[in-house]
């Protein structure tokens, strides 16, 4: 609880600090982003000096949540974020009244599932606890993970939108519990498993290739759904900053980066 409260009120403070300086975000000069620390973060280094050749300064501002990215794009304190999938940008903007846009899509996080008490999926008991993200489309994609997976079956019809009460059949009675997805790599030693988002997987030092017991397919429907994106607000879609922005991470450089370093839990979607 007291770990939770010390980065909820780092993240405060650091955006309150962020938010505080000279407006940045509307300098022509420079692209003000907003982005998860891993892999979003490190990838915007690899174009930082591509950027300037272009004519753009890069200022990266690092988030640890998945909410305060959203409201500083609204609110103008960003040029654009890159942190989310789209589903999870449109049910932000049905949520919150925001207008945000998705640019382009750079790459996909394969869920995976990985094992905390338990070690395997055969080895799964009766009523075990398996924690999965609290935030809408990341919850249900955790689910249609477990049904892919045969430990649970969905309501005819869920989909994109399913939650814990529409799970029709749970033949070990497992108990599912719904976590901030921050949280989720902490809770592994609480619970026998855990459906992780790859973002978090690879903060929390787990490979979705060495150590997730079960994972999304890269070419399943959900690689398609599920691929991160530069969301801009509406009306800055072919905007300059947007442009080049875009131009360089859609880039073989970025792909070869991402290839080299994140050991397939990242995978470039252009």
């Amino acid at each position: 609880m007291k770990k939770n409260l010390v980065l909820a009120l780092a993240a405060i403070l650091a955006f309150a600090a962020f938010a505080g300086c000279s407006g940045s975000g509307t300098d022509p000069h420079t692209i003000v982003i907003g982005a998860s620390v891993t892999p979003h973060a490190e990838i915007l280094e690899i174009v930082r000096e591509e950027l300037q050749e272009k004519g753009f300064a890069l200022e990266i501002v690092e988030f640890t949540d998945y909410v305060m990215p959203n409201t500083a794009l609204e609110d103008g304190e960003l040029d654009a974020n890159y942190f989310q999938h789209k589903p999870y940008m449109d049910d932000f903007n049905a949520n919150n009244g925001t207008h945000l846009v998705s640019a382009a899509a750079i790459h996909y996080e394969p869920f995976g599932i990985y094992p905390g008490k338990t070690a395997s999926l055969d080895a799964l008991q009766d009523g075990a606890k398996i924690a999965i993200p609290n935030d809408g489309t990341n919850e249900a994609r955790a689910l249609l993970l477990l049904e892919a997976e045969g430990l649970i079956t969905l309501r005819e019809g869920a989909g994109m939108t399913a939650t814990k009460i529409d799970i029709a059949e749970n033949p070990k009675n497992l108990e599912i519990l719904e976590i901030e997805a921050a949280q989720l790599t902490r809770s592994l030693q609480d619970v026998d498993l855990a459906v992780i988002n790859g973002n978090y997987a690879i903060q929390g030092g787990l490979s979705v290739g060495k150590d997730a017991i079960a994972a999304e397919d890269k070419d399943s429907l959900a690689a398609e759904t599920y691929a991160n994106i530069i969301a801009v607000k509406e009306g800055n879609e072919n905007s300059e900053k947007t442009k080049a922005l875009v131009e360089v991470l859609q880039s073989e450089e970025v792909r070869a980066f991402i290839d080299a370093t994140y050991d397939g839990a990242v995978i470039a979607k252009f």
